[in-house]
Formats: C-alpha cells, structure tokens, sequence
C-alpha cells in the first residue's frame, strides 16, 4: 500500500500542472505568466545542460579560451614540443649515420669488408688478360720515390659531389680500368690495371689508418683524410709505409701486386667511402 501511494504522489508529481506568474507588486496586474508540468521542466532542464556542455566544448576546442585552462598548451608551447620532436627525429638519424660510419670503419680498420661491400667481380676483362712489355725500371721509380713529385694537376673542372667539392685527387695509378664502380653488384671500387711493380700512389694528402694483411685482399692501406673521406688500396705486393703515417698526395704507398684470395691478376682495387658510404672513384679522380 506505501509503494503504490508513493507511486501516486510521484504520478501527480509529474501531471499536475503548475504556473509561473509574474506580477506587478503595486497593482497586481499580471505581466507575465508560463504554466509547465514536471515533465516539460524536466525535458527544459536536460536540454540547458547539452547546450552548456556542447558550448564549452566549441570553445575549449575552436577558440584561444583553451590556452586560459591549467594545463592545456599555449601556442608557442606546442611550436616548442613540434620543433623538439623534429630536433630529436633529425638527431636520430644522425646517430644512425654515425654509428654506421664507425662500424664500417672500424671493420675496414680490423682487415674486414663492411657488412654491405661485398665485393662480386662482373669485370669483362680481366687482370691477367692485359699483357705489358716487360723492362727494368726499378731505376725510374727509385728517382720518383727520390722526387715524390706531388702534382695535383687532376681533374680540370672541380666536382661537386658531398662535401668533396672542389678537391683535387691524385691518379693512385695510371692504368687500364677493367672493373667498373657498380653499387648494383655490390663492386664498390674500381679495378685498375698498370705495369708490373708500378707505384701506388696517395689520392690526398692524409694518414694511414691502417696498413696490413687480410685474407681476402691481401696488403691492405687505408687512408683517412679530411671530410670524412677514406680512400683503400687492396692487392698490394708490398707496402711502403705504416700505421700513424703523414702522407700527402702523389707519394708512394705501395706496390702494385696480386695478393689475398679475390684478386684475379696484377691489379689495384681503388675505393674512396665518403661519410661511410661507397662512392664511385670515377666521379673525382682522373685515371
């Protein structure tokens, strides 16, 4: 009996009707009066409550008044966070590059191949097939050892690869090219053929970074020099100079020769990385 009384009450609750009457207080002349039952009140009250939440949400969202709440971003904060995220991404990749450049060179420091300088050889002629006459000029480069000429008298009209632009390179040896620079079969030097016992010859002025065997190669000299550029030497019969040396471009290295398990013949393998990445040795120096 109390839940169906209480179920009465809150029926005419919701069906009486009221009034809302405004009056003058002097006269009592109605000047305004609205009648409404609970449920129109109610439907009127929910209605209030989206048209607030959806207008403050228009304004958090699509005008500056969001910049006055604690803890939401200002403009120039979020320039700020934008420019650190693009600092950090170029960063990143900077990192990435150096670290790959110290991995190559510290693999070409310890006798190895980097890990993607596999050398494959597609060469249509090869080292053995070039036929020299043969004379004693052991006389003649003895005098040019004596000379160490340095003329940097290369490449007339200066290059604009990298950050190499404008560098003269002295002719490691003056020869017959039989392998070409091919970064799509993975031959990242060329082949250069020259007379028996020739003289390999500094590219630029710089120092050896490394002066060894390898299995592979052979006698191996690598040459730092500056702007991040090394250049190699592979195949040698003999080397003329240490780690630790200053060497300057012209001056002999090496001896041309036919040592370590990949060679085919006599020949120079010639490669100059730049930034820790191979590029073709035809685009800067004058063979």
């Amino acid at each position: 009996m109390q839940k169906e009384r209480k179920r009465d009450k809150i029926k005419k609750i919701f069906q009486n009707p009221y009034r809302i009457v405004i009056f003058n207080d002097l006269n009592l002349h109605i000047i305004k009066q609205v009648r409404f039952n609970a449920r129109t009140m109610l439907g009127a009250l929910i209605f209030a409550v989206i048209f607030i939440i959806t207008s403050v949400t228009i304004l958090i969202a699509f005008t500056p008044l969001r910049e006055y709440i604690p803890g939401y971003p200002t403009g120039k904060m979020r320039q700020m966070l934008i420019g650190n995220v693009l600092v950090v991404d170029s960063l990143e990749q900077e990192i990435q590059r150096r670290d790959k450049y110290f991995t190559d060179f510290r693999a070409m420091l310890a006798g190895e191949t980097p890990s993607d300088t596999a050398v494959k050889r597609t060469a249509s002629l090869r080292p053995d097939q070039v036929q020299f006459k043969k004379y004693d000029h052991d006389s003649l480069f003895r005098e040019e050892l004596a000379r160490e000429q340095v003329n940097l008298g290369i490449n007339s009209t200066p290059s604009s690869k990298g950050g190499v632009a404008g560098l003269l390179f002295f002719p490691p040896l003056n020869g017959i090219i039989t392998g070409r620079f091919d970064i799509s079969n993975r031959h990242f030097g060329v082949d250069i053929v020259g007379k028996l016992n020739s003289r390999i010859s500094a590219a630029l002025d710089g120092t050896v970074v490394f002066a060894g065997w390898t299995i592979d190669t052979g006698y191996v000299i690598y040459l730092q020099h500056g702007q991040n550029l090394i250049t190699v030497y592979r195949h040698n019969a003999e080397l003329l100079k240490i780690q630790g040396d200053k060497v300057r471009a012209g001056e002999a290295i090496a001896i041309m020769g036919n040592s370590g398990k990949e060679t085919t013949g006599p020949h120079l393998h010639f490669e100059m990385w730049l930034n820790g990445l191979a590029v073709n040795p035809e685009d800067y120096v004058k063979f």
